[in-house]
């Protein structure tokens, strides 16, 4: 029995990883034609090695691909010696990849030659790729791995060492373009951003509903009963009364919110509820990962 167990366990430990290696490959060349078909054709250098790479080409006459591979591969290179981290074989196969399907695709005609189009849909396409690619668990390097680097010999946030680069990157495209690229950059980058967490997280929203009320027995079996919904039962305490006043807590999808209200007002009209958005609800009832 537990030969069989270990057998399946191994088996699908290699699927994750096959499952993972798709991620990355697929990310990869999502990048790579949104970078072709929107970006690069519109002159948006939304920061990163492939935002350097637009304006190099532009400046230089540099092909991207050839650009993103010497800057990638010193790159990763330098933070595994500098970070004495091991990226992993995935995040290098992310790093070769992307230019080489930049390279392969580089005579597709632009889709759209409006700037602005090609900031939002080039926006959403790197977004859509990278949360892709992340959700295999690995990375495309770039100036994420500089990010890192800068982090540690400076003491600067992650976050802060990310919004460095990219503005540098995005002020540059501004003086070798015009003003106009570098807000569409500004754009391209804050589409990317947000897709990244679309993909993570997913669309789906859930509600988090903290209930103070005098009835919880009543609100709690409701909840229960009624919507069909997990309750949990917090201690607290009241700041002025000084007694305890347990709180109620449950999550529902969007679409059992209304229902969920409804219902504490019926039972207790006077009960305190806090309503708060659950990005991504894992277990029973919800998604499982």
């Amino acid at each position: 029995m537990r030969k069989r167990r270990k057998k399946a366990l191994i088996v699908k430990t290699r699927a994750q990883k096959v499952l993972e290696y798709i991620y990355i490959l697929t990310g990869s060349a999502v990048v790579a034609l949104s970078f072709n078909l929107f970006l690069l054709p519109n002159r948006i250098a939304s920061g990163g090695v492939s935002g350097i790479s637009t304006i190099l080409d532009a400046v230089m006459g540099w092909a991207p691909a050839y650009v993103q591979w010497s800057l990638n591969i010193p790159l990763f290179i330098a933070g595994v010696v500098l970070l004495g981290r091991n990226f992993g074989i995935k995040t290098l196969v992310g790093t070769i990849f992307l230019p080489f399907v930049v390279l392969s695709s580089a005579h597709l005609q632009p889709w759209t030659n409006d700037p602005l189009l090609g900031a939002l849909f080039g926006g959403v396409g790197v977004g859509l790729g990278l949360g892709i690619v992340f959700r295999g668990r690995a990375s495309t390097g770039g100036t994420d791995l500089a990010a890192q680097i800068i982090t540690k010999y400076t003491g600067l946030t992650l976050g802060r060492s990310v919004a460095l680069i990219d503005g540098l990157i995005v002020l540059s495209a501004a003086i070798v373009f015009d003003i106009e690229r570098g807000l569409y950059a500004l754009i391209a980058l804050y589409i990317t951003s947000k897709t990244i967490d679309l993909v993570q997280v997913g669309f789906g929203r859930s509600k988090m509903a903290m209930i103070i009320t005098n009835k919880q027995m009543e609100v709690q079996e409701g909840i229960l009963n009624k919507i069909d919904r997990g309750v949990t039962r917090l201690s607290a305490y009241g700041g002025f009364t000084d007694s305890e006043k347990p709180v109620l807590m449950c999550v529902v999808d969007q679409t059992e919110f209304t229902k969920l209200k409804q219902l504490v007002k019926t039972i207790d009209p006077t009960a305190f509820v806090i309503v708060m958005d659950a990005a991504e609800v894992l277990g029973e009832g919800f998604k499982r990962e």
